[in-house]
């Protein structure tokens, strides 16, 4: 358990550092913005030192940005999901002070698809592992649990807020390149992980009753247990149909791997949801 737990906080912190290159090395020096609270906190950096004379780093907003957020989720997500995305924040920050910014390349283009590619690849193994890059992510598992509707909505609204402003302050150009690296940071985290907020696990197992007791020890969501048979072995199986969060898909796969590793597992995006679905 010990090394499980070790390497799952090593990963974060790798996610962190690819978060924190992502920055200093492409986004940074090329005046283009990330996505969510990183890139606000990028912006606010940004407006200090070009308009006010102040240089303040962007780790450090960061952090102090993600302090009420870090509260919230305490008390309305989970101690467990908190500490994992207070370890990436906390990690995110000290690389973003210790790293030094720099400017690999004079072509923006360049900046925003590595820089967008860098750090789409640090939150999707992050969010792979159960964990989040904070911000936003710990927001929008609030907000589904207050109110079923899309949380693509709320991170749309803080982008397009970034966007604008990096239109506004600096050229109109750099706000294309924002959005060229918001799609390709979206674009990457799809591939490894997902954006979407709720999905469907079909399970297909010969060890029903003990995955059903195993998931319910972890999570409270409700499962539906349907006889099925094998075409080609003609075996008598169980298919086990849920609807979880995208948070919960971690722990689901590793629950499915402890349990029963030769199960067949299909997930499948949820676009809508009626009826009761567990937000407390």
């Amino acid at each position: 358990m010990f090394l499980f737990e070790a390497k799952r906080i090593l990963i974060v912190i790798f996610g962190a550092l690819l978060n924190a290159i992502s920055l200093n090395f492409f986004l940074i020096g090329a005046n283009v913005y990330a996505s969510g609270f990183t890139g606000a906190a990028q912006l606010i950096s940004s407006v200090f030192n070009d308009f006010l004379g102040v240089g303040i780093s962007t780790g450090v907003l960061l952090f102090i940005l993600n302090i009420p957020v870090a509260i919230l989720g305490w008390f309305k997500v989970g101690k467990g999901f908190t500490i994992y995305s207070a370890i990436s924040v906390a990690f995110t920050t000290l690389f973003l002070t210790v790293l030094p910014i720099i400017e690999l390349s004079q072509d923006i283009i360049l900046n925003a698809v590595f820089g967008g590619v860098i750090g789409g690849i640090g939150v999707g193994i992050t969010l792979k592992l159960g964990a989040s890059t904070g911000g936003m992510d710990i927001v929008a598992m609030v907000l589904s649990r207050m109110k079923d509707k899309p949380i693509g909505t709320y991170f749309l609204l803080l982008n397009a807020i970034i966007i604008a402003m990096a239109g506004v302050l600096y050229r109109p150009e750099n706000a294309l390149y924002t959005m060229l690296t918001l799609y390709v940071t979206t674009r990457v985290i799809d591939a490894i992980h997902t954006r979407h907020e709720k999905i469907t696990a079909m399970i297909i197992t010969h060890k029903a009753d003990e995955l059903q007791r195993a998931i319910h020890n972890k999570m409270v969501r409700g499962i539906t247990i349907i006889p099925a048979k094998g075409a080609y072995t003609k075996e008598d199986k169980n298919m086990m149909y849920l609807v979880i969060t995208r948070y919960e898909l971690y722990d689901l796969e590793r629950i499915i791997g402890e349990i029963d590793p030769n199960a067949f597992t299909n997930i499948v995006q949820t676009t809508g949801i009626f009826g009761f679905f567990r937000r407390e």
